[in-house]
C-alpha cells in the first residue's frame, strides 16, 4: 500500500496511485456545530466519524507530522482591536491594519484565522499610497527575528523522511497588494499610480524569494501553495493585461525556484470563474489549481477537455449539490467521475463546506466519493 505522500504525488502527477486521496472537504466552526447538533461526535471530529460511519479504513502517516516553522506575515503585525461598538456591530483593526466592520457575534480573531465565514465591511487599508508602502515595507524584512522557527533545520531534518504530502503556503501577488490596498483602492491605483503598483509587486516577488532561498535549501516541499483570490462569478477581477504585469512576474520566478529545488507540485487557488486564467498558470510553470467552484460557471470535465494534462486539479465538487443530498450529489459525483478516473485530480467540495450542508447528506455524498475514490 502506498504511504500518503505517494499517493497523493502520484494522483497529481497523473501516476497509478493505488487509491485516490479521500479529501471530501471539512466544515467550519458554523458547520461542525449543526454537525454535532446532528450526530457528529465533536471529541472525535469530522474524518473519524465519516470513516466509522462508512466503515473505512484509510491509514494515518506512519512518520511525525512536523511544521517546520516559517512565517511569511507581516512582522510586526499590527494591533488588534475594538475601535467601536454599535447597533451589533464591531468596528475592528485586524492584524493586517485593516479598519473594518464585522457582526458582533465575532470577534476580531476571527480575522486572524479561518475559524468561521465572517462577513465584512471594509473602511480603511493600510496602504493607500507610497508613504503608506514605505511604511509597510518595514514589516517584510526576510531576515526579522522568527521568520524561522529557532530549529528550524532540525524540523526540516524530520521533515525530510516524512510519508505524509507537505506544502508549504505563500499569498500571491495579488493576494498581498488587496491585503494591502482593498481590493477597490488596488483596483484604482492600478488606473491612477500603475507605477506604485509595479514597486508593490516587485518588492513582495523579491521578499517570497528571499524567504525561498532561505527555505528551499534546507526542505523541499510535496506543494508550494500559492493563495490568489482573483475572480468574481463571472470573470477574472483584472484583465489579462494586468495579471500579466502584476502577477505573471512573481509567478513565474516562485515557480522556477520551486521547480529548480525539486518541488513537484504548485498549486494556485482562486475562488470564482477561473477559465481565463488557467492558461495563464500553465504558462507560469503552475500544474494543479483549486477549488474550481461550480456556483461559479467552472466545469472541471470541460477544463480537462482544453488542458488535458497540464494542468491537475483539486476540489470541483459543487457544494450546493452536497446540500441538496439524494440523487443530486449522486449525479454531480458521477457528472465528474470521468475526470476522477482519468487522474490529476483530488475531489472534494469546492471551497469551505458551508452549514447548509446537514451531517446525513455529508455521509452520503462521503460514501459516494469514498467509492470513486477507492476507498470502499
Amino acid at each position: 500500500m502506498m504511504t500518503p505522500r505517494e499517493r497523493y504525488l502520484e494522483t497529481l502527477l497523473f501516476g497509478q496511485p493505488d487509491r485516490i486521496p479521500f479529501r471530501p472537504g471539512w466544515g467550519r466552526k458554523a458547520t461542525r456545530e449543526r454537525w454535532a447538533s446532528e450526530g457528529m461526535d465533536v471529541k472525535k471530529g469530522p474524518m473519524q466519524c465519516v470513516s466509522e460511519a462508512l466503515g473505512l479504513e484509510i491509514p494515518e502517516p506512519k512518520t511525525p507530522r512536523v511544521d517546520v516553522g516559517i512565517n511569511f506575515k507581516m512582522d510586526p503585525m499590527f494591533e488588534e482591536k475594538v475601535l467601536e461598538r454599535k447597533d451589533g456591530h464591531l468596528i475592528v483593526q485586524d492584524w493586517k491594519g485593516n479598519i473594518c466592520e464585522i457582526s458582533d457575534e465575532f470577534d476580531v480573531t476571527y480575522l486572524r484565522n479561518a475559524i468561521d465565514f465572517v462577513t465584512r465591511r471594509w473602511i480603511k487599508c493600510p496602504v493607500e499610497n507610497r508613504a503608506d508602502f514605505e511604511e509597510i515595507k518595514k514589516r517584510y524584512n526576510p531576515d526579522s527575528p522568527g521568520r524561522l522557527a529557532d530549529d528550524f533545520a532540525e524540523r526540516c531534518k524530520i521533515a525530510g523522511g516524512r510519508d505524509w504530502p507537505m506544502t508549504i503556503s505563500v499569498d500571491g501577488p495579488f493576494w498581498m497588494l488587496r491585503e494591502w490596498c482593498g481590493f477597490e483602492g488596488l483596483c484604482m491605483m492600478m488606473i491612477d499610480d500603475p507605477e506604485l503598483v509595479d514597486d508593490m509587486a516587485e518588492f513582495y516577488r523579491q521578499f517570497i524569494e528571499s524567504m525561498f532561498e532561505r527555505i528551499l535549501d534546507k526542505v523541499v516541499p510535496d506543494t508550494i501553495f500559492i493563495g490568489e483570490d482573483m475572480a468574481y462569478k463571472e470573470k477574472p477581477m483584472i484583465s489579462p493585461g494586468m495579471t500579466r504585469r502584476w502577477c505573471m512576474p512573481s509567478w513565474v520566478s516562485w515557480i522556477e525556484q520551486a521547480k529548480q529545488a525539486g518541488v513537484p507540485t504548485v498549486t494556485i487557488d482562486s475562488d470564482g470563474r477561473i477559465d481565463e486564467i488557467i492558461p495563464m498558470w500553465i504558462e507560469a510553470g503552475a500544474n494543479v489549481c483549486e477549488p474550481i467552484e461550480v456556483a461559479a460557471g467552472c466545469d472541471i470535465v470541460d477544463y480537462r477537455e482544453q488542458f488535458g494534462h497540464k494542468m491537475a486539479y483539486t476540489g470541483g465538487v459543487d457544494k450546493r449539490a452536497i446540500a441538496k443530498g439524494g440523487q443530486v450529489i449522486l449525479d454531480e459525483l458521477d457528472r465528474i467521475a470521468p475526470v476522477i478516473r482519468d487522474g490529476g485530480f483530488i475531489p472534494g467540495c469546492d471551497h469551505g463546506v458551508p452549514h447548509d450542508i446537514s451531517w446525513p447528506n455529508f455521509l452520503h455524498y462521503c460514501k459516494r466519493l469514498a467509492e470513486l475514490t477507492g476507498w470502499l
